[in-house]
């Protein structure tokens, strides 16, 4: 069997073990639904104005789908893939498939894309909920196409940075509270949970800027809203207007979580 055949059934295999597991399957696809309906609930259906447009003001219904559907795409190909990896690597998993006839690179190949199709089927939902509840917009033509292209390189971004970090974790037990150290606070800084508005502390989106997550939800936001049409009295314009340097600064993190993941991995377990 050629080296692709054997990732497409490795890809196989890591599928029907993901769907095995219904437990896990659901609360991964409940999660971002579940704090959408929380975040909503708890903040009203008010609106806000973002630093970027100051002048715009957005439901926050719309801010909260778009976010979600961000922080679905982060949690299946970061959080899970970095916590389910150091699992593995833990009990001996990763040491015996070293052992096999599977090339390394098919197995991980396999790995980054169920996690990427898990965030894709992720933001497909969430999106669809939005609409379906919040009368959310979707996005279409050009703004569907930036959507997409930033999802493929953010996936794979955070895949990689995902097996970098797994190699600053001892063991299993400690691979939850890490990775969750390392992107919870990102998350808040980055407006993933609390909008962040034009009176926001300035520290807070310059240490934000600093790292991917930030960029990659203002490039998803951007193509998510790319046809929101702002009316005023002196003419409508489009406010959020598709910025490439977030999606570039996105896959520059990717190419270092790929040198040191590359560099610093290791498939035995960490005595």
């Amino acid at each position: 069997m050629s080296a692709p055949a054997q990732a497409v059934r490795q890809l196989r295999f890591t599928n029907k073990a993901f769907w095995r597991n219904p437990a896990s399957a659901f609360f991964t696809f409940a999660f971002p639904l579940m704090f959408l309906v929380i975040f909503t609930s708890l903040l009203g259906g008010g609106q806000i104005r973002l630093p970027n447009v100051p002048t715009f003001e957005l439901d926050l219904t719309t801010y909260y789908v778009g976010a979600m559907a961000t922080f679905g795409v982060i949690s299946a190909c970061f959080t899970n893939i970095a916590i389910q990896t150091s699992f593995s690597r833990d009990q001996g998993l990763l040491k015996r498939l070293r052992g096999t006839p599977l090339p390394a690179w098919a197995y991980m190949s396999a790995r980054v894309v169920h996690a990427m199709a898990v965030g894709a089927l992720l933001v497909v939902i969430t999106l669809v909920f939005g609409l379906l509840v919040y009368d959310a917009p979707l996005p279409t033509g050009t703004p569907l196409l930036e959507f997409i292209v930033t999802f493929l390189v953010g996936s794979l971004t955070f895949a990689a940075l995902a097996l970098a970090l797994t190699a600053v974790i001892p063991n299993a037990d400690a691979a939850p509270p890490i990775v969750n150290a390392t992107i919870l606070p990102l998350l808040f800084l980055s407006g993933i949970f609390i909008p962040l508005d034009k009176d926001a502390p300035a520290w807070i989106s310059t240490v934000a800027d600093l790292f991917p997550v930030k960029h990659f939800a203002d490039a998803m936001r951007s193509g998510y809203l790319g046809n929101v049409t702002a009316r005023t009295p002196l003419g409508s314009f489009h406010p959020f207007t598709f910025d490439w340097m977030d999606v570039l600064i996105v896959a520059g993190w990717g190419v270092v979580g790929l040198v040191l993941a590359a560099r610093f991995f290791s498939w035995e377990p960490r005595r």
